[in-house]
């Protein structure tokens, strides 16, 4: 099976003589830019890999793939991915991303950076981290004897992750 691709592209100057693409008339935009390279692989099981690259120097490529999870059995889609392009000012911005169950993560040069966490602060979040840390402990161990509270640490995990909350278990 072959995948057939249809570039349409509104325009206000003719391209040059023997371009490969139609011209709609009517239709207008401020700038002919031209797709240099396009090329897309789908694989059976969900994957793929994409690229293309513009006449205005933008370039692009993505993989992707489903990723199982045990909470969640449809599966994720995991994308890495970078792209760059020339900003208004001449310089070139990079950025390279990875989108998935945690969310969309991007980094480049040219995003800021947050500064360093004072080490007090750091130390008062570690504290914290770890008591939250002993308390799932403490919840793992009592639901390991007690199969009425199990399930109830159950229903709370899928609450907490459908955003719900529904009230502590450490004394019920």
């Amino acid at each position: 099976m072959t995948n057939q691709i249809i570039i349409v592209m509104k325009i206000t100057e003719r391209p040059a003589p023997g371009y490969p693409y139609q011209v709609q008339q009517g239709a207008e935009t401020s700038t002919w830019i031209p797709i240099i390279k396009y090329n897309k692989e789908q694989s059976d099981d969900g994957s793929y890999k994409t690229e293309y690259e513009t006449g205005n120097s933008i370039i692009h490529e993505e993989t992707g793939f489903l990723k199982d999870f045990d909470t969640n059995p449809n599966g994720v889609l995991v994308q890495h991915g970078q792209y760059s392009y020339q900003s208004p000012e001449g310089t070139l911005v990079n950025v390279q991303y990875t989108a998935d169950e945690n969310g969309f993560r991007a980094t480049g040069d040219h995003i800021p950076t947050p500064p360093a966490i004072p080490e007090e602060i750091q130390k008062g979040l570690d504290q914290i981290y770890a008591g939250i840390k002993l308390q799932q402990e403490r919840l793992e161990q009592r639901a390991k004897t007690d199969p009425d509270f199990a399930r109830k640490l159950e229903e709370r995990r899928v609450a907490n992750q459908n955003g719900q909350y529904i009230g502590l278990l450490e004394n019920q």
